[in-house]
């Protein structure tokens, strides 16, 4: 786990000495155990290393094969690596580390670009190939690991984080209008934008390549892999299905425990995270895990239960761990917010800042924590919001009723009042469009219900999960902490996709009409109604954690802030949103925003998720834009 950056010479543009250094010192917070630099006419890498497999220096990066044709940068974890080396030697390949990262040397040498699909893990890497004189690029299935790129100067610069762009000398700050209108309709980008005009993002699943010499200013990436979720022809029994899913899962977290340092897991209290310990802990001698949990005495209403400490306190003593937890009260949001921002580079997805203490407090005890990451996404953790669409006659009325339901900040009918000040500049967004988009390379059949549910977690897989796994790239790695994610392990992900519908979700002629932000825990209202999501997860899971666990509500891992934003920290939020030089009002409309926070204060309405997105995105204005 590491942090990497680089730049390519395009056209007749020239690489001044110690760029690329001052580019990777910028995310130097990535890779504390040390770092590397090659430079070597139009192409410069550089390197921080967070040393998880292989210690020694023979593992250091940029790394070369044998007669230095290949350079490599390379951030993540390789779980197949030792198979795929033997492999490697059978064919004649000699290594000189004991690293994963010169298996994806050799395994260019010997597959080139097919190489990726024979990785287990995740990854994000760049490898120049001095012979052909290109840069070849490439971003692990799910996008667990970042990778951001402009076109700067004549010249092609990535990084595992934006930081490592804005160090280059012709980088300059501006922001993306149109990314921001989608943030605020999806509390995401489901686009390759960023909030920083012309940087992208690489897309996940895909590779590129960029030739040295030729002044291009647009990367056109190849897709190797992408989510398919589909109904199977001919179904095994459910006893099958079991069985093999359990073989997977135990398959999957043993190989995510290879390391040379301290592996730990997160313990949330939930199904997800408590099935990866239960197995981690059975594998290791001494696990350490760790729990965050907050401090409910000025919450309100559902929002009492979303403390969780109780559940992971009675598993701990169940698989016998060393347990660390940290309790977040009111207060704590804003005191981490500013260095949280700095960290997270651009609001994404939910309230983040539980995510942040809770890395923070593994990071004291162990350099490898496991994550449950996915396990809902794969198999329907989110049933009421499937439902939203699974009478759709046709691919374009599905489109039209899951947009409806993901405009998660904003409705139309206000977005465009909200955003006046800058109607302009985006007036030309269409946010449907942008959700349709997400099914561009997809099939888009729906003749049965089931196809709209794998459409679902199709979308879902490719957007909220993508958002998440951003995030908790960015907070784990702010405290030099790599985090894994067990779900995501290729044999199980295309197991997952195969599992018919009815034995991850219960009545899909039951609509269940739910209202995102409605105070409290929603989901503990909608299973305790009809017992549905994760169906065959649930039972798989039975082996291994205690039977409450498995039988509870789903919990997201939130904190109460909507009752917080109406008693705690309700004059941080109006210090920050409502005063006069607030830098959102350069871009929204004053009157707008200001009745939307009161309509909350005033407990007329929950829009918790808002409040948060707009505290980020003042934060953003302010540290990227030196706005207000």
């Amino acid at each position: 786990m590491c942090g990497i950056a680089g730049i390519l010479a395009l056209g007749s543009s020239r690489i001044e000495p110690g760029v690329v250094t001052a580019m990777s010192d910028a995310i130097a917070h990535r890779g504390p155990d040390g770092s590397g630099a090659f430079e070597d006419g139009p192409v410069a890498l550089g390197h921080k290393r967070l040393a998880i497999i292989d210690l020694t220096d023979a593992a250091a990066q940029p790394m070369r094969n044998e007669d230095g044709n290949l350079r490599l940068v390379f951030n993540g974890e390789i779980y197949n690596f030792q198979e795929l080396r033997k492999e490697l030697e059978a064919a004649g390949h000699s290594f000189a580390s004991h690293s994963d990262a010169e298996v994806i040397l050799h395994g260019y040498e010997e597959w080139g670009e097919s190489c990726l699909t024979r990785l287990n893990g995740m990854f994000a890497f760049a490898l120049w190939d001095a012979q052909a004189r290109s840069l070849f690029l490439a971003r692990d299935r799910y996008g667990i690991k970042p990778l951001y790129y402009a076109f700067l100067g004549g010249q092609f610069v990535f990084g595992s984080e934006q930081k490592a762009l804005r160090a280059h000398p012709s980088f300059k700050a501006e922001l993306d209008h149109a990314a921001l209108y989608e943030y605020f309709t999806f509390q995401n980008i489901f686009t390759d934008r960023t909030l920083l005009s012309g940087v992208r993002l690489f897309p996940a699943g895909c590779w590129a390549r960029v030739s040295a010499g030729e002044p291009t200013q647009t990367l056109r990436p190849v897709r190797f892999w992408d989510f398919a979720f589909s109904e199977p022809d001919n179904p095994a029994s459910e006893e099958e299905y079991l069985e093999e899913l359990d073989r997977l899962f135990r398959q999957a977290v043993k190989r995510q425990l290879v390391s040379d340092v301290a592996v730990g897991s997160y313990l949330s209290g939930g199904m997800d995270s408590g099935s990866i310990t239960a197995i981690a802990a059975s594998e290791l001698p001494y696990l350490s895990t760790f729990t965050c949990g907050f401090d409910l005495r000025t919450a309100t209403g559902l929002e009492l239960s979303f403390d969780e400490r109780q559940n992971a306190e009675f598993m701990s003593y169940v698989f016998k761990t060393e347990h660390y937890e940290m309790v977040l009260k009111g207060g704590d949001m804003e005191r981490v917010l500013p260095t949280l921002a700095w960290h997270l580079e651009e609001p994404r997805v939910g309230q983040s800042y539980p995510n942040f203490y809770a890395a923070k407090l593994a990071s004291k005890f162990v350099k490898v924590c496991l994550s449950g990451a996915g396990g809902d996404e794969l198999f329907g953790g989110y049933p009421w919001r499937y439902y939203r669409s699974v009478s759709s006659a046709d691919f374009e009325s599905y489109i039209d009723n899951y947009y409806a339901f993901w405009q998660r900040l904003v409705p139309n009918t206000t977005l465009r009042k909200m955003f006046a000040p800058i109607g302009d500049e985006v007036a030309d967004v269409w946010t449907r469009d942008i959700f349709a988009g997400v099914f561009s390379d997809h099939p888009k059949s729906v003749t049965c219900p089931e196809d709209c549910i794998n459409l679902s977690l199709y979308f879902e897989a490719k957007t909220f999960l993508h958002g998440l796994l951003v995030v908790e790239d960015k907070l784990s790695m702010a405290h030099g902490l790599e985090t894994r994610v067990p779900f995501l392990d290729n044999d199980l992900v295309d197991f997952a996709m195969k599992v018919p519908v009815n034995l991850k979700l219960r009545n899909l002629a039951e609509v269940v009409r739910l209202n995102e932000n409605e105070p409290g825990n929603k989901t503990a209202n909608y299973y305790q109604r009809t017992g549905d999501g994760k169906i065959l997860l649930r039972k798989a899971m039975e082996r291994y954690i205690p039977a409450e666990v498995v039988r509870a509500a789903k919990q997201g891992f939130s904190a109460p802030d909507a009752s917080w934003f109406r008693g705690d920290s309700i004059d941080y939020v109006r210090d920050t949103l409502t005063v006069e030089g607030a830098a959102i009002y350069e871009l929204m409309d004053r009157r707008v925003v200001s009745e939307t926070i009161d309509e909350h204060l005033e407990g007329k309405q929950n829009h918790r998720l808002l409040i948060w997105s707009l505290l980020n995105t003042e934060w953003w204005l302010r540290q990227n834009l030196g706005s207000a």
